[in-house]
């Protein structure tokens, strides 16, 4: 197996050759990222990254993978501190960094930032985050965090819940999911459904799913339970937000009796309750950690194949 990429930018960029060897290689990461063993692979290179907007577990592990394998980090976690609040555009920001490092790591508010990126830079570009459009690494680390529990995704059947309409993390996830062969059913309030473009990519991929807005419709089917808080920050009119924030609580009485695992690409607000943590069912921490292997193989890849 070989990675073809160039740039992350979409999971619909990836085969299912590409996914399996950056799981494959992930896993063989995990003694580096735990500490257990030491990596110089990295020696030398310099990891930019651009943060437009806020971000703790994308940019730490990031940060973390670049390091465990030995290499460096430059770059702004927040416009304040860079040459954006002076007026400087995104393309001559993106130009100027990629002068400084072999790689750039890019979150932005506005959808196709990374590709836009991609296009006029001569390092590997990966999209940690484009508004409410893709989140190509998060679906890697998911995936790769359900094949470690269930030793498959083929025949899984996920409930992504929450925030369907504008949650780049699901919009990347069901590609991967259906590419995979899992079922799906897609939980959410009527005004947050999942984009009707996403429900037609994936019927021409002919993956199977189902929608709903109740809960307990899907809750003794599914082996996996994808929760994701409500983006007040995406919605464009406050008081729609505040009608539907808290649509649904995952606690440890729902749960009760059920087989199946909990998972969010954090950070919760209120949408799972803490008596869930620590129990058999909360696997939103470990799945937080696979994002530094996961991260680890996809810089390895990136950056020996450039």
């Amino acid at each position: 197996m070989s990675f073809s990429l160039k740039n992350v930018i979409s999971i619909k960029d990836f085969s299912k050759e590409d996914i399996n060897f950056i799981l494959k290689q992930a896993q063989h990461m995990e003694p580096v990222a735990r500490s257990q063993e030491m990596s110089q692979g990295m020696v030398g290179k310099i990891l930019g990254m651009m943060f437009y907007e806020p971000s703790t577990r994308t940019r730490l592990s990031f940060e973390t993978s670049m390091k465990r394998l030995g290499g460096g980090v430059i770059g702004f976690a927040e416009t304040g501190a860079s040459s954006v609040t002076k007026g400087e555009n995104l393309a001559d920001t993106a130009r100027m960094i990629s002068k400084y490092a072999d790689a750039l790591v890019i979150r932005h508010n506005l959808e196709g930032a990374a590709r836009y990126v991609s296009d006029i830079v001569d390092v590997p570009v990966i999209n940690a985050g484009d508004g409410s459009g893709q989140h190509p690494t998060q679906t890697l680390l998911d995936i790769y965090t359900m094949k470690r529990i269930f030793g498959k995704i083929k025949g899984l059947n996920v409930a992504l819940i929450g925030d369907l309409k504008y949650g780049r993390t699901v919009h990347s996830l069901s590609y991967a999911l259906g590419m995979f062969g899992a079922k799906m059913s897609f939980v959410s309030p009527p005004e947050l459904r999942m984009p009707q473009e996403t429900l037609h990519d994936l019927k021409e991929e002919k993956a199977v799913t189902q929608e709903t807005d109740d809960i307990h419709q899907v809750l003794d089917e599914v082996d996996v339970l994808y929760v994701t808080r409500i983006q007040k920050e995406r919605f464009p009119d406050p008081e729609e937000y505040s009608k539907i924030k808290g649509a649904y609580l995952i606690n440890a009485d729902l749960l009760k009796g059920k087989d199946l695992i909990v998972m969010h690409p954090l950070p919760r607000l209120d949408e799972i309750s803490t008596d869930v943590d620590n129990t058999s069912y909360d696997k939103y921490f470990d799945q937080a950690f696979n994002g530094v292997p996961v991260r680890m193989a996809l810089l390895d890849a990136l950056l020996k194949s450039f």
